[in-house]
C-alpha cells in the first residue's frame, strides 16, 4: 500500500546510512552487526544475499571495508521477536476514536510497526499501550504479530493520517475497502522542477528495483499503479519547485515517490528517489504529507473523512502567498 503504504515490510528493515568518519575503513560485515545487532554471520548472510549495496552497487563480500562519505543501504531480515513490547512513552496523536478502530497523525521520522532497523519506539507500540486490544488480532491470525492493527502504514518521512483497526470486524472490514480501492488518500507533496500539466496522471507498474535491493522502481512486470495529482502552486525560490495534491488509486510500496521521481519531478529532499541540491529539510524528511483518509465506517457504512493540515516542518518552504 503506499507511496506509501504497503503491508510489504519495507522501510523499518531497511538501513540507509552515509558512512560516518568513526565508521572509515571498517568491515561491512562488523558495520552492520555494530549498527542492527545482528551477529557477524547473520550480516554476512544479508550481505551475500545481495542485500546490500554501496553507493547503488551490490556488494556481496563481508571482507568489503567501508568509507567515510559512501551511501550504505542493507535490506535487513525480520526481526526474531514475534511480538511487540507496549510503550506508553510513545507520543500518539489519535484524531478520530471509534470502539473498532483510529485515525492517527503520524510524525514524521516515525515508524509504524517495528523492524530489524528499528525494533523499539514505534506506532505500533505506542497503540497497544493505549489499546491493548490490538494485540488480539495477531492472536486470532488476522495480521503479522509485528503489526496487530495495522491496515496500510506510511513511510518514516511521510507524515499525516492513517487508520488502524481494534476489533476483528474492524480490520477485515478496512483491509477489505484497502483492497478493493474504496479508501480515499489524499497527500501533500512538493516536488523538484516546475510541473507543466495543470493536473495528471502517472500510470506506471512499480515491482522491486533489480540494480538496488532497498528501492522499487517501474516495471514491465510490477503491480499495478497509478497515482493522480493537481498543480497547487509553482515556486521559484530558493529552487523551482511545484506543491501537488496527490490521489492514491492504489498502494504500492513507495508508490507516490517513484512515480513522481519517474516523471522528472521527485519528491523535495527524498534522498532515495531523488536528491538534495542544499538541505531543506530535516534529515531522513521529504515533503510528503497524507493529509485527508476517507472511508466507510466498517458497521454503519457512514462515510467519514478526516483532514490534518500540513505540519510546520513542511511549511517553511511554502509561501505565504500561496493558499490551498
Amino acid at each position: 500500500m503506499s507511496d506509501d503504504q504497503s503491508n510489504d515490510a519495507f522501510d523499518g528493515e531497511v538501513l540507509d546510512l552515509l558512512v560516518p568518519g568513526t565508521l572509515d575503513e571498517i568491515r561491512v560485515d562488523r558495520v552492520l552487526a555494530l549498527l542492527t545487532g545482528l551477529s557477524r554471520s547473520e550480516a554476512s548472510e544479508v550481505i551475500a544475499s545481495g542485500g546490500v549495496s554501496v553507493n547503488d552497487r551490490v556488494i556481496t563480500k563481508s571482507s568489503t571495508s567501508l568509507l567515510e562519505g559512501q551511501h550504505l543501504i542493507a535490506v535487513l531480515p525480520v526481526p526474531e521477536s514475534t511480538e511487540v513490547e507496549a510503550d506508553a512513552t510513545v507520543l500518539v496523536d489519535v484524531v478520530l476514536d471509534d470502539p473498532d478502530f483510529a485515525v492517527v497523525n503520524k510524525a514524521p521520522g516515525q515508524v509504524v510497526h517495528p523492524g530489524a532497523g528499528q525494533r523499539y519506539g514505534t506506532l505500533v507500540a505506542g497503540l497497544l499501550a493505549l489499546y491493548p486490544q490490538m494485540r488480539e488480532l495477531s492472536a486470532e491470525g488476522l495480521c503479522d504479530p509485528l503489526r496487530p492493527g495495522i491496515v496500510h502504514r506510511l513511510d518514516k518521512g511521510t507524515s499525516g493520517v492513517l487508520v488502524v483497526a481494534k476489533t476483528p470486524e474492524g480490520f477485515s472490514n478496512l483491509s477489505t475497502q484497502l483492497a478493493e480501492r474504496l479508501m480515499e488518500r489524499t497527500y501533500y507533496g512538493m516536488v523538484e522542477g516546475h510541473v507543466a500539466e495543470e493536473r495528471g496522471v502517472v500510470d506506471a507498474p512499480i515491482g522491486r528495483s533489480t540494480r538496488t535491493p532497498t528501492m522499487m522502481a517501474v516495471r514491465a512486470d510490477g503491480r499495478a499503479a497509478r497515482t493522480g495529482y493537481e498543480v497547487l502552486g509553482r515556486i521559484d525560490k530558493p529552487q523551482p519547485m511545484t506543491l501537488l495534491r496527490l490521489q492514491l488509486d492504489t498502494g504500492r510500496t513507495h508508490q507516490i515517490r517513484v512515480h513522481l521521481a519517474t516523471i522528472g519531478h521527485p519528491v523535495v529532499n527524498d534522498p532515495r528517489y531523488g536528491h538534495r541540491r542544499e538541505k531543506r529539510l530535516a534529515e531522513d524528511r521529504f515533503f510528503l504529507h497524507s493529509t485527508t483518509l476517507s472511508f466507510a465506517h466498517p458497521r454503519t457504512d457512514e462515510w467519514l473523512t478526516t483532514s490534518v493540515p500540513l505540519p510546520d516542518d513542511l511549511k517553511v518552504l511554502v509561501p505565504t502567498s500561496l493558499s490551498f
